[in-house]
């Protein structure tokens, strides 16, 4: 049914099959309809950062970006979710076309650019959902705020969701927001970090509850500048790391159409990059907090890889693109 579907929608422009499958999702996701894409996958249950996950496969944040299909995902039978990148403001994102498949390599180019409905809406469409797994909520800044106002954003963002979310993901590694991964770095990420921090606290004790933070990074980062995130996150004692986002690099679709596209490439192409990165951050980090493995998992045996590098946990998302849910269960089987 799912390759079926999916030749329909490969004959549409990128984003416009994007939009009628989210919608199609959200319209079915509470009827007898959910069953096109429902899977009962085993429990292969997982402790982490003192929360309870039913297996270690979830979706990585950008697919569902303002939390309208939780319940469809959920039925797809996901350990857990996150949704977002939310930012304080509604905002449109980069000019159109944003967003292109690479069907020869296995990947997606996007430059969406936190195209997103407001934190306000996300927290209603959360509120309404029946899931009640384990929950990420990614956070960004609006592309108005000036850099040096960053904190300020995370902030709102995370005092809105901190009541309704698992654990929120603090994302400082999209490309498509300009000087973004600026805040990856030194001084600037140090701030960032100790804001967040002392924010959680106060949200602790305001709501009786510990909800853990973590921060997304970029593949495109070199051995000295991963093990300068990773003595700020030990510093700042963050609650875990996410590891990868997409990639600025093309040399592993050299050729392809749209490979010239600017935005960041995520898919089978980032396997390699992305488990290199994983590697080298979970050694530099030697055991501090745990590491979500995401970026080019489209396998059981990247996955596979990725957990035996140190992952207790991964997301997948482009792969899925490709495969359909089907990828959820392949993976969760052989774990």
């Amino acid at each position: 049914m799912y390759s079926l579907i999916q030749k329909l929608l490969f004959t549409l422009d990128a984003e416009l099959s994007h939009d009628l499958t989210l919608n199609g999702l959200k319209l079915t996701q509470h009827n007898a309809f959910k069953s096109l894409y429902a899977q009962s996958i085993a429990d292969k249950p997982v402790q982490q950062f003192g929360l309870h996950f039913k297996n270690p496969v979830g979706l990585a944040a950008g697919l569902d970006k303002n939390a309208e299909c939780i319940d469809a995902f959920a039925a797809m039978g996901f350990g857990f979710i996150e949704v977002g990148t939310v930012t304080p403001l509604p905002q449109l994102g980069n000019d159109k076309p944003r967003l292109f498949r690479l069907p020869d390599a296995q990947a997606i180019i996007n430059r969406m650019g936190f195209n997103n409905k407001g934190v306000d809406y996300l927290v209603e469409q959360v509120k309404a959902a029946e899931y009640d797994g384990v929950l990420g909520i990614n956070i960004g800044k609006n592309k108005v705020t000036e850099e040096k106002d960053a904190l300020n954003d995370y902030l709102i963002c995370l005092r809105k969701v901190y009541n309704h979310a698992s654990y929120v993901t603090v994302n400082i590694s999209s490309p498509n927001t300009p000087g973004l991964r600026n805040l990856q770095y030194g001084e600037a990420l140090n701030e960032l970090l100790a804001g967040l921090k002392a924010e959680q606290a106060k949200l602790a004790q305001q709501y009786g509850k510990y909800v853990p933070i973590l921060v997304k990074i970029a593949p495109d980062l070199s051995a000295e500048e991963i093990t300068s995130i990773a003595d700020s996150f030990i510093s700042a004692e963050i609650d875990g790391v996410i590891a990868t986002n997409t990639t600025l690099d093309r040399s592993k679709i050299e050729g392809l159409r749209y490979a010239k596209e600017a935005g960041g490439l995520s898919g089978s192409p980032l396997t390699d990059a992305s488990q290199t990165v994983f590697e080298s951050l979970h050694k530099a980090l030697d055991g501090a907090m745990p590491v979500i493995g995401v970026g080019g998992i489209d396998s059981a045996e990247s996955a596979k890889a990725r957990i035996n590098a140190g992952a207790s946990l991964i997301q997948v998302y482009s792969a899925m693109i490709y495969q359909g849910p089907q990828l959820i269960k392949n993976i969760v089987d052989e774990l």
